[in-house]
């Protein structure tokens, strides 16, 4: 039996899975408390604590570590790369233990699986996609100003999952087509896909693209620069406008997109603006996507938390549909994501790269 272990680690938990081929075995979401947590001075601190949770996890269910051939965590704030599956090698662990762009859970994903190689006698440890995946081509780096160049950081890994998932369905590779993705969550990311690379991609995380439940998307910058030396707020407080309190939750107080919805339908007016903002929004910078694109699209897939609401969708295909078929995988498994590359690069159908 060859089994995959995947370990997602969060900022009070640690999601991990164990995967026989494609089924699902088993699946934990071991939650910690703050109080917990915050006893740990740094990130790192908690690796041997979590590992230990694992392997107690493993040993309560009577699994064989020797049936276990990857351990693939999630992959954090490492040096930019090209997608794909990736060993972790020392310099991996050096810069994930360093915090080299930022210190966060998911940097844990990537430890985790490698203090828990030692003692499975079968299996190496992997990461897969993480944010900072980086296949840009260089016109879309230009921002507008030299001190400002424009980085990718966005849903890498479901958005390579849900591609390959297509392109399998098609009988097709990945590599062959051309895709439009828009992953729709807490943060919105909209990918060029050419061929196998996402050669043009809005930052999520940091101020670009759509506005989304908890992120500001791009805003008027001369207003920005004002209200930055407004007086009025601090450094933290402008960084939480762009990512945590802006979006959705700045105009109604809430991150969810359901809740707004919900909102529309009992015909709250900002609520109904607010929810056609954001399929307007999305639709646009897939229209931008197209261009980069030279109109020669294969598809639009929508995917995320928010692709869950039909009438959303409908509203951006009434929009976006005229460019490309438009497809939907709602949600984000990044647990089945993880699992789904660690077969491909088992069965030697994607290579694994080194770091």
């Amino acid at each position: 039996m060859r089994l995959i272990l995947v370990v997602n680690p969060g900022s009070t938990s640690t999601k991990f899975a164990l995967f026989a081929e494609e089924k699902l075995i088993l699946e934990k979401n071991l939650t910690h408390s703050s109080g917990k947590i915050n006893g740990y001075r740094q990130i790192t601190d908690q690796l041997d604590f979590r590992k230990k949770l694992i392997l107690n996890e493993l040993e309560k269910q009577n699994i064989n570590l020797a049936d276990i051939r990857i351990i693939v965590g999630r992959g954090g704030l490492v040096r930019p790369i090209e997608s794909g599956v990736y060993r972790v090698n020392e310099r991996m662990v050096s810069d994930l233990e360093q915090g080299l762009l930022g210190q966060h859970a998911s940097n844990l994903g990537g430890l985790i699986a490698n203090v828990l190689a030692p003692v499975m006698p079968n299996a190496e440890a992997y990461i897969v996609d993480p944010v900072v995946v980086d296949e840009l081509q260089p016109v879309a780096r230009i921002s507008g100003h030299p001190l400002i160049p424009r980085i990718s950081i966005f849903h890498a890994l479901n958005q390579k999952a849900v591609a390959r998932m297509y392109a399998a369905a098609r009988k097709k590779r990945y590599e062959d087509m051309n895709l439009i993705i828009a992953h729709m969550g807490g943060g919105i990311s909209v990918g060029a896909h050419r061929r196998g690379r996402v050669v043009d991609v809005n930052n999520a995380l940091d101020g670009d693209g759509p506005f989304a439940p908890e992120r500001s998307g791009s805003l008027p910058s001369g207003q920005l620069a004002e209200l930055c030396f407004s007086g009025q707020y601090s450094h933290s407080e402008i960084r939480a406008m762009i990512a945590g309190k802006g979006g959705m939750v700045a105009y109604l107080g809430t991150n969810s997109f359901r809740e707004v919805c919900r909102k529309a339908e009992e015909g709250n007016q900002e609520a109904i603006l607010l929810r056609d903002a954001a399929a307007y929004q999305t639709a646009k910078e897939i229209g931008s996507a197209a261009a980069v694109l030279e109109g020669k699209i294969d598809a639009i897939i929508l995917t995320g938390g928010m692709a869950n609401q039909e009438d959303h969708v409908e509203r951006i295909k009434a929009m976006a549909g005229f460019i490309a078929p438009v497809i939907v995988y709602p949600g984000e498994d990044e647990l089945r994501s993880l699992a789904f590359n660690a077969l491909l690069a088992l069965d030697g159908k994607i290579p694994v790269r080194d770091y």
